[in-house]
């Protein structure tokens, strides 16, 4: 019961305090899940972005669906679906029902874009902390340069983020099938010389 509790506030706080749609929330679902409650580590964390960004539909919802799950089961993946929207559609309906004459009012756009800022903050900090992860297994060169690559064909080729995370795993499912087709071939020689 505390599980499901705790699942429902670390979702319900990533679903208040996430402004400016789902990429900047993701600072927020990795401060709940894998700071503060440790529900999972930076690896998982990772793998499960990696692969929740390839598919489609919003990244927020598609995270607390799985770790929810991994969590708690069925109930913890719809505890943490809802939390995650349903304060954030109440909330929709009392502002615009009740806010709508004071959406044109300098100090609520004010109050929104002050947020920005602080939102580029917190994914500057988790793209750091992503970086420095990926120069441990790869090395700073290989980071730099993939990192780059992903810059280019997103920014300014206009290619889905997805195809290319889509094309980076394909990649290493192949990569190791060659590596111990080589390494067979090697050892048959092997054989065949002794």
């Amino acid at each position: 019961m505390i599980q499901h509790w705790n699942l429902f506030l670390a979702f319900f706080r990533v679903g208040m305090l996430g402004y400016g749609g789902g990429p900047s929330s993701i600072p927020l679902v990795h401060k709940e899940v894998v700071e503060k409650y440790k529900w999972l580590s930076d690896d998982d964390f990772a793998d499960i972005l990696a692969l929740g960004n390839s598919l489609p539909g919003p990244i927020a919802t598609k995270m607390a669906g799985y770790i929810g799950y991994r969590v708690s089961g069925i109930l913890g993946m719809l505890n943490a679906v809802l939390a995650t929207i349903i304060p954030t559609i109440a909330i929709m309906i009392i502002l615009i029902t009740s806010l709508n004459s004071f959406r044109e009012q300098p100090w609520v756009n004010g109050m929104t874009q002050a947020v920005v800022p602080v939102v580029g903050v917190m994914l500057a900090t988790l793209t750091y902390d992503f970086l420095k992860k990926a120069k441990v297994n790869l090395g700073w060169l290989t980071t730099l340069l993939l990192g780059a690559g992903s810059l280019i064909l997103i920014e300014w080729a206009g290619i889905h983020p997805g195809l290319i995370i889509f094309a980076l795993l394909l990649v290493a499912l192949i990569r190791p099938m060659g590596k111990k087709g080589k390494d067979t071939k090697v050892y048959v020689n092997k054989e065949q010389s002794s």
